[in-house]
């Protein structure tokens, strides 16, 4: 059975055609099908073009267990998708779901609304004229003209292609007045104990380990081109007649595990502690600890890299995350109890069954991000300051992965990981849309304009239904009024937002106090 794949040139559909749209939405994450599934009940004709075969992102792509933050401010399609997984479990609303319940969901509102989806559609050339996108073209031949168009990707590539400006890493903290972007060493998913970084321990000379370096920590705050790190969101069963065991995959390095072996030997036992259990006798197994399934450093070319550079990242944390499951279910230097309970576990023959139960989404936790006339950051995610014109609301706290890791004093370190609380915080219009003067038929409900921490807070899976909901009503509402997004008045944005139960306040503000700095 194949594995899973990006991009895979052979698989374009090979075939001139020219459709149009009044709205054409690139990409099919969950923002993209809530936007599609919005647009059509606003009356507008809509096609998806997805990247890739599935549709729903992370959200059916392993991410089961969801981040939820304040179910408050969880409104519109967003909450509608968790209700439909509560009626498939018999319960009102279910947050911890199998990704093909979730697939199904995607699917079937794709199906009820009659969206027009075409799949491995990837992004060739943009036309542009009078400030904004005429038509989109595509690999294989397709080319599809449109009145509006909404970028739902993960990375922001119609944004960058239309000429929009973004920015890629970490802003330093002067940029924005924050203290939690840039370079960060904090304690979470931290060595607690001394590791040692040679390959030959005690000997520099014989080089670093794979995964890090080499380059000096730079201070405090301070801006870099790091992206915080991506892994597989993975689903896995102890069900025997369920479980497929781990293998050791193709182009398989031990060495890439040193640093997990060594840390396993100063007693750190702790590798179970993200097994977080979904429906069906099923895990969603995340990232935990000092070295885990987030494959650290190696992702940083991923946003501006072109199909092919992704592909090469994608396949090598599909060997990196499949290797470190073959590591700790087999591999004498795993201490024997944990050797032994992480044989038990396996992939879910049933979930992701075209690609042997891998998932076929890589988690993008950040990529690109839109720079706007107005930009989400750390003091809105404190309640420090608050959105005049809000169409959807954020709440996770501000939370970014380590982004390298580095050598201090002789002992390895890892650097990136931020986890503060976050109050309840509107998300503005602005921050969708790019800034006045530039495209002006384009709308960004997942790339949108926010700084990396507080992007770090946005970036969950039900604040992007919410804004890819809020992107078509907006490009709804200026289609019919005959204007640009940047002039959509935004009182009628927000009666038709609060209309169909979108959540543009949070109800328990009263007398609530924003987290401490």
């Amino acid at each position: 059975m194949p594995g899973p794949r990006y991009f895979d040139p052979a698989r374009l559909p090979q075939r001139d055609e020219a459709l149009t749209a009044d709205i054409c939405i690139y990409g099919g994450t969950a923002a993209g099908v809530a936007a599609a599934v919005q647009a059509r009940r606003m009356g507008s004709s809509v096609v998806v073009l997805n990247p890739g075969d599935h549709l729903g992102g992370l959200s059916a792509g392993g991410l089961g267990q969801t981040d939820i933050g304040n179910k408050q401010v969880i409104g519109g399609l967003s909450r509608q998708f968790y209700r439909t997984l509560g009626k498939h479990y018999g319960v009102d609303e279910e947050w911890r779901f199998e990704p093909h319940a979730a697939a199904d969901v995607f699917t079937g509102w794709v199906t009820e609304h009659g969206i027009d989806v075409r799949h491995q559609q990837w992004l060739k050339s943009v036309d542009k004229a009078g400030g904004g996108i005429v038509a989109i073209a595509m690999l294989g031949g397709l080319r599809v003209t449109a009145r509006m168009f909404i970028d739902a990707t993960y990375e922001g590539d119609l944004m960058a292609m239309a000429g929009v400006p973004y920015h890629v890493g970490r802003e330093d903290n002067t940029v924005f007045d924050e203290t939690l972007n840039g370079v960060q060493v904090h304690a979470a998913h931290q060595f607690d104990h001394p590791v040692d970084p040679w390959v030959e321990p005690g000997k520099p000379a014989s080089g670093l380990l794979p995964g890090i370096d080499p380059s000096p920590l730079a201070a405090t705050g301070s801006g870099d081109h790091r992206v915080q790190a991506y892994n597989f969101r993975v689903c896995m069963t102890k069900t025997a007649d369920n479980r497929i065991p781990f293998a050791q995959p193709a182009g398989y390095d031990a060495l890439w595990y040193e640093l997990l072996a060594r840390y396993l030997a100063t007693g750190w036992n702790q590798v179970f502690r993200k097994f977080d259990p979904i429906r069906g006798g099923k895990t969603d197994t995340n990232n935990h600890g000092a070295v885990s399934s987030d494959f650290i450093g190696q992702n940083w070319a991923w946003p501006d890299g072109s199909y092919a550079v992704r592909e090469g990242i994608f396949q090598a944390h599909v060997t990196y995350q499949q290797g470190l499951h073959f590591f700790l279910a087999n591999d004498a230097r795993v201490p024997v109890a944990i050797r032994e309970e992480y044989a038990l576990w396996g992939l879910a023959k049933d979930e992701f069954t075209t690609t042997g139960g891998w998932p076929h989404q890589l988690y993008v936790r950040e990529a690109r991000r839109m720079i706007s006339d107005q930009v989400v950051t750390e003091h809105d995610c404190r309640g420090a300051r608050k959105a005049a014109d809000p169409v959807g609301m954020g709440s996770y706290g501000m939370d970014s992965h380590n982004c390298r890791r580095f050598v201090a004093g002789g002992r390895v370190r890892n650097e990136g990981d931020v986890q503060v609380k976050a109050s309840p915080y509107g998300i503005s219009y602005r921050c969708l849309i790019p800034p006045r003067g530039h495209v002006g038929n384009l709308i960004v409900p997942v790339c949108c304009s926010a700084s990396h921490i507080a992007y770090g807070s946005l970036r969950m899976e039900p604040v992007f239904m919410i804004l890819g909901q809020s992107a078509a009503t907006a490009c709804v509402q200026a289609l019919a009024a005959g204007c640009v997004l940047q002039e959509l008045p935004y009182a009628a944005l927000r009666e038709r937002l609060l209309a169909d139960g979108q959540i543009l306040a949070d109800p328990g503000a009263a007398g609530r106090k924003p987290p401490a700095p």
